[in-house]
């Protein structure tokens, strides 16, 4: 990571697009708690879309991430990693929900069967 004041001049020179994502935790207005959803799928026909990461505690807590706003391609036995945030966090994980969504009206429901997937905290990276 890098501090805040001095991110622009360590990666503004590489040439290549860069993507930087801030680490702002529970520091009010910007609470977000970063995961990295790792996911390995097995349909035979390429699926694009979206999903929505659900996690909930023992006593029932419930946390929902922020749906992300590119689609993603999920093509069989390939891995896709996807940057998901929560509003607030969940220290001891019970149960993790994923709901796919192709955002389309028109047209039938698509499902998307998971082969394998792990959900890291990049905010504590040894969850």
């Amino acid at each position: 990571g890098y501090h805040a004041d001095r991110w622009k001049k360590l990666l503004i020179p590489y040439s290549s697009p860069t993507k930087a994502y801030f680490d702002t935790s529970d520091k009010d207005p910007f609470c977000m708690y970063n995961y990295l959803l790792d996911i390995t799928t097995w349909n035979k026909s390429i699926r694009r879309g979206f999903i929505k990461v659900k996690i909930i505690d023992n006593a029932g807590n419930t946390v929902e991430s922020q749906i992300n706003s590119e689609a993603s391609t999920f093509q069989q036995y390939k891995r896709v990693k996807i940057l998901t945030g929560f509003h607030q966090d969940i220290e001891k994980i019970a149960k993790i929900s994923l709901t796919f969504s192709t955002k389309t009206l028109i047209g039938p429901k698509k499902k998307l069967r998971i082969l394998q997937m792990k959900l890291k905290s990049l905010n504590n990276p040894k969850r």
